[in-house]
């Protein structure tokens, strides 16, 4: 109960307090002489009533400060979910607002601090397994060092370090837009070096790169395009059955390129379909441990181009396929 709420001021509320608290115990006084009752029982009474009237007063003008009190010992233990319940427009009331407001901001940054973390563990996890996949056959002499071999390893090994750099921007995800080291990229050699790449994950899965019309180009920065493609290769290798099929196509439509890569596998529910670009969430069907940040990645990196990524409708023959859709020149500068 916080009947003092309405009052704008602490130094009012203090002073209503105070008049209060004597006109109750003057009034006890007054009647009580009414009545001829002596000061024995007078003085006790009276007291035990200020005091009474002082504590349901006093309780609601200082409640917001033990609320905040314990909100920030959960604060120490790492709970930032705790809100201090402000209804009262005074300097205390004040407090409460600002105190919730800074619990909200430590609430994003210690969130954004975890989803980085997060993302950097599952972006390094695809180019770390290629390379180690490389490495092991060369060692193992299951494969020779090729020029071909050692070029795919020295790719892995580049992309580390600018995922290194890359990865850091997701930070700024919701901060606004991030500088594109824009080229032109030819899709052939690029898509089919992306697949070799993730062919080297040991999957039992083959990728069927198709590239119409020949020479296609995209504006686009390389090294964000790879971390778009490289998800979707990954979630749709995961997904395929042993020994099915994924196929990366690229064409044009009118003004704009459209990216698709299909797999064989069970597919993507209904419910699901834009749910899967989120942060962490995970399908119905997802029993493989990711953290489920591939697509929330890939769709950033798309948006970044100026693009649009979307679950396409189930194929004919079952599997996914989702289409990324860029457009031919880059987007306009309005971003």
């Amino acid at each position: 109960m916080r009947p003092l709420d309405p009052i704008h001021s602490l130094k009012t509320k203090l002073g209503l307090l105070v008049g209060i608290t004597v006109t109750v115990a003057v009034l006890l006084v007054w009647l009580a002489l009414r009545h001829q009752i002596g000061p024995r029982y007078t003085l006790p009474a009276s007291i035990l009533l200020a005091l009474a009237v002082t504590q349901v007063l006093a309780r609601g003008m200082t409640s917001p400060l033990r609320e905040m009190t314990a909100a920030a010992r959960s604060m120490a233990t790492g709970d930032y979910s705790r809100r201090v319940r402000s209804t009262s427009s005074d300097e205390v009331g004040e407090l409460a607002t600002a105190f919730n407001r800074m619990a909200e901001d430590l609430e994003a940054v210690d969130r954004q601090r975890r989803e980085l973390v997060a993302n950097v563990s599952h972006e390094l996890r695809t180019p770390v397994s290629a390379l180690h996949a490389v490495l092991e056959n060369v060692v193992d002499g299951v494969t020779e060092p090729e020029p071909e071999v050692l070029a795919t390893a020295l790719a892995q090994t580049e992309r580390l370090g600018r995922l290194v750099e890359q990865l850091l921007d997701l930070s700024r995800l919701d901060a606004g837009a991030v500088a594109l080291d824009r080229d032109a990229v030819e899709l052939q050699p690029f898509l089919e070096q992306a697949t070799r790449a993730m062919s080297m994950t040991g999957r039992d899965v083959r990728f069927v790169v198709d590239v119409r019309p020949e020479g296609l180009e995209v504006s686009a920065d390389a090294a964000r395009l790879h971390q778009v493609v490289a998800n979707l290769l990954d979630n749709a290798s995961r997904h395929s059955p042993v020994g099915g099929t994924v196929t990366v196509s690229a064409h044009t439509l009118g003004e704009v390129v459209r990216l698709s890569v299909q797999d064989e596998g069970p597919g993507i529910a209904d419910a699901d379909r834009e749910r899967v670009f989120e942060r962490f969430h995970r399908g119905h069907s997802r029993s493989d441990g990711g953290t489920g940040l591939g697509l929330a990645i890939a769709r950033w990196a798309v948006q970044l181009h100026g693009g649009t990524i979307r679950v396409a409708a189930t194929p004919p023959g079952g599997g996914c396929r989702i289409d990324v859709q860029l457009p031919a020149n880059g987007p306009s500068p309005s971003r």
